[in-house]
């Protein structure tokens, strides 16, 4: 358990630094015209391909193992 208690922050750090840049490298649904109140029709329906539907899973995936780990250390700090 010692072991994974010293490993653990790092972990942290390290899915903390992917899932921030994951997320600021999606692109927004929300185009300027939607914004200032004009109406943006290509909003309605947007398939994420490629790269875009990558980031969106590694994104998803990343908060997932960030929030079992931050769980874990929960765990670890009362035992």
């Amino acid at each position: 358990m010692e072991l994974v208690a010293t490993i653990l922050p790092y972990a942290q750090i390290i899915l903390s630094v992917i899932l921030v840049t994951a997320i600021l490298l999606q692109q927004s649904a929300a185009g300027l015209g939607g914004a200032l109140g004009g109406s943006d029709a290509d909003a309605f329906h947007h398939t994420r391909r490629g790269f875009e539907y990558f980031l969106f899973i590694l994104s998803i995936v990343c908060a997932i193992l960030f929030t079992l780990s931050a769980l874990l250390a929960i765990m670890i700090k009362t035992v």
